[in-house]
């Protein structure tokens, strides 16, 4: 699995409706779960841990802090084929702390260490850690390398970095996301001092042209929030990251009707037209007739009788040739 390019796990939002319709976009780029704790998969009813082979390679990020817990889960997700397991070391959220996971764990290296050993113990695939640089008042270079070292030590070699250290207290996860500024040379810095490992930046990124930029540096790129609203800048990747000349780029309007067979077959089996389609409101954007796509699906999507015609109605409101230099 080349992880030159990623899109980031997205809690509420990266489920295996999106997983599909990314796919749509990029052949080549590693697309991951949104985090699912260690207690839904052990405990929960549901199979949180379902995907389709259409949408590999797929990474799994699990949520958890106990060892044992995460060893289980790590050895059922291998028996799925996921191709990657990542711990989220990341993740700010109230929610996330009261159940001593996420970004808290970087105040405990060690014990991250040994959620890393357990994993790698039940399963071949990468067992990759997702870090911020800092939490808090603890944001020192020598405190992110504390961490990288104990999991070194126990034969982790990919680490995904977000930018940004994260505030435990006063912000919300989504000014955590924003407000404390991009330290994308600690992320290079990182990358020289660990040369063997493998090391992926995230935080901030918009367009292809920086994660060229950035991939001068460092040996991966993950996009979040930019990959879902502006979903269509997937296209490029293959070509222009992966180096794929044989990559075929679609039109936004091949890529909408691309996913009328999978929407339909996942109503037959129960599905949601809204929680497939919910995905797919941002791949026109900056084109002509975007606001009244959106607006058609977000106001009628919702309803029980929606149906594949209704994603029809909404693509007759932006032009099939609409002037955009370069891109078909």
């Amino acid at each position: 699995m080349n992880r030159r390019f990623s899109v980031a796990p997205m809690l509420d939002w990266t489920d295996r409706h999106c997983r599909t319709f990314h796919r749509q976009l990029t052949k080549h780029s590693v697309l991951y779960t949104e985090m699912i704790t260690t207690g839904a998969i052990i405990f929960g009813k549901g199979d949180y841990l379902h995907f389709g082979q259409h949408e590999q390679p797929v990474a799994l990020q699990l949520g958890g802090s106990d060892p044992k817990a995460l060893a289980e889960c790590a050895k059922r997700a291998d028996q799925y084929g996921y191709q990657e397991i990542n711990l989220n070391v990341g993740c700010p959220s109230d929610r996330v702390q009261n159940g001593r996971f996420g970004a808290c764990l970087m105040a405990e290296p060690q014990l991250v260490a040994e959620c890393i050993s357990a994993m790698k113990a039940e399963t071949d695939v990468p067992v990759t850690v997702k870090t911020r640089i800092g939490i808090d008042e603890q944001d020192s270079y020598e405190f992110l390398t504390a961490l990288i070292d104990a999991n070194y030590n126990v034969g982790c070699r990919d680490f995904i970095i977000h930018a940004r250290k994260a505030w435990l207290q006063g912000l919300s996860p989504k000014e955590n996301r924003e407000i404390p500024p991009l330290d994308y040379e600690r992320v290079y810095q990182l990358k020289r001092d660990f040369s063997d490992c493998h090391i992926s930046l995230n935080g901030g990124v918009k367009t292809i042209d920086e994660c060229l930029t950035h991939l001068k540096h460092i040996d991966g790129v993950m996009v979040g929030r930019e990959a879902y609203a502006n979903p269509y800048m997937l296209a490029e990747v293959d070509k222009l990251i992966y180096g794929d000349e044989q990559s075929t780029m679609l039109t936004r309007h091949q890529v909408v009707r691309n996913m009328f067979d999978y929407i339909e077959s996942e109503m037959t089996q129960g599905a949601n037209f809204w929680h497939v389609v919910r995905h797919m409101l941002g791949i026109f954007q900056g084109q002509p007739g975007a606001r009244s796509y959106r607006r058609h699906l977000s106001e009628n999507g919702h309803k029980k009788d929606a149906q594949i015609s209704l994603l029809e109605e909404a693509l007759a409101f932006v032009p099939e040739k609409y002037p955009e230099i370069g891109k078909p």
